[in-house]
C-alpha cells in the first residue's frame, strides 16, 4: 500500500497532481481544496489511497489525512464511487462534512454538483449511522460522556463530527474537552483539529 507520497511537484491540472518521486512521476487525481494548496515547482506530501477498479488503478492524494480519511468513508456510502466523493471534498472541506452529518444536515450536501438531495440524505443518514456504532459514550469519564450523549450540544456534535474524520470516541471528547463548551462548534472543531494533530 502507498500511504503518502513525498516530492517536487511537476505538473497540476484539473483534478490531477503529478509528483515526481526518485524520478518517476506519479499522477494523483485529488481534490480542488487540496489542488488549491499545491504549487508547480515546490515539495509536496499527499496521502494517498489507491483504488482498484476492473480498468486498473487509480491513485488518490490528499494535502491531510481528515481529507484522506473522509474520502474512504465517502467511498464506504452505497452508490458513491471516488468521482463522486473527490466532488463532495471539492465542494466542502473534511471539517464541514464532519459537521453536515452529525447534525443531519443533507441540504448544504447537495450542493454538491452532481449529488441530488435523496444521495445527499443517504450519505449523512449512512455515515451518521457509522457514528453511532462507534460511540462509546460509556468509557468517557464525567462530562465527557454528558457531551457525547448530548448530540444537540455543541461540544456533543464536535466529537461526532471528530469520530466522522477517523478519531476514536476517546481522542474526540478529550480533544474537544480542552476548549470552551460555549464556542461555536466550527471552533471547536478546528481547535481540536490543531490540537489533536500537532499531538500525532
Amino acid at each position: 500500500m502507498i500511504y503518502s507520497l513525498r516530492g517536487k511537484l511537476i505538473h497540476l491540472e484539473n483534478g490531477l497532481a503529478v509528483v515526481e518521486c526518485a524520478g518517476v512521476g506519479y499522477g494523483v487525481r485529488t481534490s480542488a481544496a487540496t489542488l488549491s494548496g499545491l504549487t508547480v515547482g515546490e515539495e509536496a506530501t499527499l496521502y494517498t489511497h489507491l483504488h482498484v477498479m476492473e480498468g486498473g488503478l487509480d491513485l488518490f492524494g490528499f494535502a491531510s489525512r481528515a481529507e484522506l480519511s473522509c474520502f474512504r468513508m465517502l467511498l464506504g456510502v452505497s452508490r458513491v464511487g471516488p468521482k463522486l466523493a473527490l466532488s463532495v471534498l471539492s465542494t466542502v472541506t473534511p471539517e464541514q462534512l464532519a459537521l453536515c452529518v452529525a447534525s443531519g444536515d443533507a441540504k448544504t450536501l447537495s450542493r454538491t454538483p452532481g449529488l441530488g438531495m435523496k444521495s445527499a440524505q443517504r450519505i449523512v443518514l449512512e455515515l451518521k449511522d457509522k457514528v453511532d456504532k462507534e460511540q462509546t459514550a460509556a468509557a468517557l469519564p464525567g462530562a465527557m460522556a454528558a457531551a457525547a450523549a448530548a448530540p444537540q450540544s455543541g461540544m456533543g456534535e464536535a466529537i461526532s463530527a471528530l469520530v466522522v474524520l477517523g478519531y476514536t470516541q476517546g481522542e474526540a471528547a478529550a480533544a474537544v474537552a480542552s476548549f470552551p463548551a460555549d464556542w461555536p462548534v466550527e471552533e471547536l472543531i478546528k481547535g481540536a483539529l490543531k490540537k489533536l494533530a500537532s499531538a500525532g
